[in-house]
């Protein structure tokens, strides 16, 4: 029996470092360490094996097994490696790594992205500009009074004594852009702005706008119309109707609010839309003459139209998100 178990070892050993493929060496197992292998065949012969011979030989028995195990799992590791001839090699070691990705675009971030090529395509710049602002570029440019009520402290951030405050709109940046460039003009403006407004699931005292403003010579309402309206179906969908409902802002005249045919329901009414088949989506006008006269454009001479749109309703529409605070 032991020179039996010692044969077999020699004859498995050499069958393992023989095999060149993955295959040939699991036919090398099977026919060695198998159930019905040559070592299991041995071992159910224990039984004929003198007494005082047993331990002996169930301990050799137990060496070869081992030996064998261990030869086999060897070899694999070098066939996986690309060690052996014939042998395919996986990995080419010499490659450079391929460098996981961290994260994923937020979500507003994606939206403004989407917004703002959009509007990119249709001949629009992007600019930006300061979140800290005065008065005078957050009300009085915007034909917003002082005793409007926006003005009063406990509808604005301000800082430094009134000196300072953070921005409620993006309009802001246009007053800027005006100041300093002549027509034509078509610039969109995206930032952060603050309003000190209670937390819920749709008010947040710090969220997102994309605003919008084209100056030329006789630019119409009916321009404004097909821009917004380009707008909602490449955001949207196709199937996606708007409606435009006349409003009121200091800065435009005239005003309307837009809604968009819900784009949960599609129109028929639902939870999402209150059962009026409609959602408000963003604000637009033609640009108010005395906003043309604080920054120095004739408005006898230059038309142009604004709008404005809140990015966290649009993403939340567009995503399914319920609640502001998620983001």
């Amino acid at each position: 029996m032991k020179e039996r178990l010692t044969r077999i070892e020699a004859e498995a050993l050499a069958a393992i470092a023989a095999a060149a493929t993955r295959e040939a060496l699991e036919a090398a197992r099977i026919k060695y360490m198998g159930r019905k292998g040559i070592v299991a065949e041995i071992m159910k012969k224990m039984d004929g094996v003198p007494p005082d011979q047993r331990r002996e030989v169930g301990t050799l028995a137990n060496e070869v097994k081992s030996r064998i195990t261990g030869a086999l799992d060897g070899r694999l590791k070098g066939l996986s490696s690309g060690g052996g001839s014939g042998q395919r090699r996986d990995i080419d070691i010499t490659l450079p790594g391929a460098r996981r990705a961290i994260g994923n675009i937020h979500p507003i971030t994606k939206t403004i992205d989407e917004i703002c090529g959009i509007f990119v395509s249709l001949g629009f710049s992007i600019v930006e500009g300061p979140e800290i602002e005065t008065e005078h570029y957050n009300f009085e440019a915007l034909n917003i009074p002082k005793d409007h009520p926006s003005t009063d402290a406990f509808d604005t951030f301000f800082l430094e004594g009134h000196k300072k405050l953070l921005r409620s709109q993006t309009s802001t940046v246009q007053i800027r852009v005006m100041e300093q460039r002549k027509p034509p003009l078509k610039i969109i403006a995206p930032g952060a702005v603050y309003r000190p407004d209670a937390t819920d699931a749709s008010h947040s005292f710090q969220f997102h706008q994309v605003e919008g403003l084209l100056v030329d010579k006789k630019v119409a309402f009916a321009e404004l119309k097909g821009a917004l309206e380009i707008f909602v179906r490449q955001m949207f969908g196709k199937q996606i109707k708007t409606r435009f409902r006349p409003h009121f802002f200091p800065f435009t005249e005239p005003s309307a609010e837009v809604d968009v045919s819900c784009i949960i329901c599609s129109g028929k009414g639902c939870r999402v839309c209150s059962g009026k088949g409609w959602l408000e989506v963003l604000g637009a006008g033609m640009v108010n003459p005395a906003v043309f006269e604080a920054v120095g454009y004739d408005p006898k001479k230059y038309t142009g139209f604004a709008f404005g749109m809140g990015v966290e309703r649009l993403a939340m529409l567009k995503f399914g998100i319920t609640d502001i605070r998620m983001f």
